[in-house]
């Protein structure tokens, strides 16, 4: 289980890189980061528009395995494993737990007798 989180959270970060890089690439409507990297001149490999559809679905495609990536570490990360029932099926029996002094009656007492709420004066004869 370790191991997959590990993988995952190294896929969330590589992927998180990935789409700001590609985010500054892109072209904007100003001047923008991706003019100083040339991705003007990158139309002559992708045609006149295919360098922005390009880099668009990649930064689609990179940020849904983000998305991906962030719930599965969520879900890793609040699964607990339920107690195991055991050869027999039946849930381990384990013993109460001693109060702590000071620790209220009826939280003590849980499950046993009821206690007595005042102790009983010794009789005193005349």
């Amino acid at each position: 289980m370790a191991i997959l989180k590990t993988l995952l959270m190294i896929a969330q970060v590589l992927t998180a890189l990935g789409v700001i890089a590609l985010v500054l690439l892109q072209h904007g409507k100003g001047a923008d980061v991706g003019a100083a990297f040339g991705s003007g001149a990158s139309g002559s490999l992708f045609g006149a528009t295919g360098s922005a559809n390009f880099l668009s679905r990649t930064t689609a495609v990179l940020a849904t395995l983000f998305f991906i990536c962030t719930l599965s570490l969520t879900l890793l990360g609040n699964y607990r494993p339920s107690a195991s029932l055991g050869v027999m099926g039946s849930a381990p029996q384990t013993a109460p737990a001693a109060s702590a002094p000071g620790a209220s009656a009826p939280a003590a007492a849980a499950g046993s007798a009821p206690a007595a709420s005042a102790p009983a004066a010794p009789a005193v004869p005349k």
